[in-house]
């Protein structure tokens, strides 16, 4: 009895392998193999392994303008793209959309207080946010943090939320789930810090997100993902001139990230930090750059009427942020979660406090707990560092430089070998340094 011969199927334009080699041996990957091996990835028809082993060839190849642009397009393209132009606010009024974006450092907590500020100036926030990434923390991890907190938000809520009350911080979900699978799998794979893989990373959520103009914060110096000014000017560049392909205004600041923003590192104790800056106070160098953000911000989206600081000193931003924490269940008034565990930094010797190198800063708090050594991992909420000293401020022998604190006493002294060389007392003060570097545009 014979047998049916079954249909062949097509076979793949594409393998793995093939795509691979061609950019582990400095080649340019054609369009059609860039949109395979990310609709692959995201179906799961490639592996975590051989993706890694093509996001280490692009770590080390890098990958020309037309190929960041189609990595991106090929991103966007794995899931839906959000679109608000039908909300209305109260009254009736069209929203103006206006988001921001990091590409993160060690205290980097603007997000927190900056979307509150932005609401109560009268714009709208769809704030697409990430969790945490090597060294840096994120957002929603921070967030989290808040009892009842959640921000696994459903489209439907984030349209409520934005017709409402102006502002949604919300984990990407079906937004490009090819990056939620590359993103994670950057951050175990030591591909973090790829020019082309930020870019198409944080340009391909935001252009998913429905945002209808975007300011950036590229950030440079030890405890950024590019260390090199320059290098992060082309970063900037990149993304500007993405954003601009897809019709949403764009604009980067260059800013400084050689020491910790602000006195806090950590997951809660960032969000203590950020309430204290809705509150008119706050460290300096925090306020500063949200200032900063919230004046390019509101300039993109042509909202003029309010001057943000004001916000601060009349308590709508409080507000804002109070309203924001409860529409996604959290509770702004339940105290936040602390380590059992602490251990102190005491000053040895009288003088000046050097600079603190903020990778070392950022390296101690992923020791911690703060952070991920795989996808999927919890954090610790009450990991963290207090910076008792900034650069310049004067110091006695005795006085506290750094609190460390953790869930469990044998994540301690991990960190503490981190921090180890990363700080310095002297007689003079360290040259200052600016922390608004520069500004790209179109």
């Amino acid at each position: 009895m014979s047998r049916r011969p079954s249909a062949e199927k097509t076979p793949p334009p594409f393998d793995a392998p093939t795509v691979i080699r061609m950019k582990r041996d400095g080649g340019r990957l054609p369009d059609a193999a860039i949109d395979w091996v990310i609709d692959a990835y995201t179906a799961g028809t490639v592996g975590d392994e051989q993706m890694a082993a093509l996001l280490m060839a692009i770590f080390l190849r890098g990958m020309d303008a037309e190929e960041i642009t189609r990595w991106t397009a090929a991103m966007i393209n794995s899931g839906p793209r959000l679109d608000f132009a039908d909300l209305r606010g109260p009254g009736g009024k069209p929203l103006t959309l206006v988001d921001k974006h990091s590409t993160g450092g060690v205290g980097d907590k603007i997000t927190i207080p900056l979307v509150p500020i932005i609401v109560a100036c009268g714009g709208a926030v769809p704030q697409a946010s990430g969790r945490g990434l090597g060294h840096t923390g994120g957002t929603l991890d921070k967030l989290e943090t808040i009892p009842g907190f959640s921000a696994e938000l459903s489209v439907a809520q984030i349209r409520d939320q934005l017709a409402g009350i102006g502002a949604a911080i919300f984990a990407a979900g079906e937004l490009v789930p090819a990056d939620r699978k590359l993103y994670a799998l950057r951050d175990i794979t030591a591909t973090v810090d790829s020019l082309p893989l930020i870019a198409s990373s944080i340009m391909s959520k935001k252009l998913a997100e429905g945002t209808r103009s975007l300011v950036l914060d590229v950030k440079s110096g030890s405890g950024a993902f590019l260390q090199d000014p320059a290098e992060a000017a082309r970063l900037a560049s990149t993304m500007v001139g993405l954003g601009a392909a897809y019709g949403v205004p764009t604009r980067a600041l260059l800013t400084d990230m050689s020491v910790p923003l602000g006195r806090m590192v950590g997951n809660a104790v960032e969000v203590v930090e950020s309430v204290q800056v809705l509150a008119g106070g706050g460290p300096p160098d925090v306020l500063e750059l949200t200032l900063a953000l919230a004046a390019e911000m509101l300039d993109l989206a042509g909202l003029d009427g309010r001057d943000p600081a004001d916000t601060l000193a009349d308590g709508t931003a409080m507000d804002a942020y109070r309203a924001l924490v409860r529409a996604q269940g959290g509770d702004p008034d339940a105290p936040l979660p602390t380590g059992a565990c602490t251990e102190t930094v005491i000053a040895p010797d009288s003088g000046v406090m050097g600079d603190i190198d903020a990778l070392a800063v950022g390296r101690a708090v992923w020791r911690l707990g703060a952070g991920r050594t795989a996808p999927g991992d919890a954090v610790a909420a009450g990991a963290g560092i207090e910076l008792h000293r900034r650069p310049g401020e004067p110091v006695a022998a005795g006085q506290p430089l750094f609190t460390l604190s953790a869930d469990t006493a044998e994540r301690l002294a991990p960190a503490l070998a981190e921090l180890d060389g990363a700080w310095s007392i002297g007689a003079l003060p360290p040259p200052p340094r600016r922390l608004l570097l520069g500004r790209v545009e179109e």
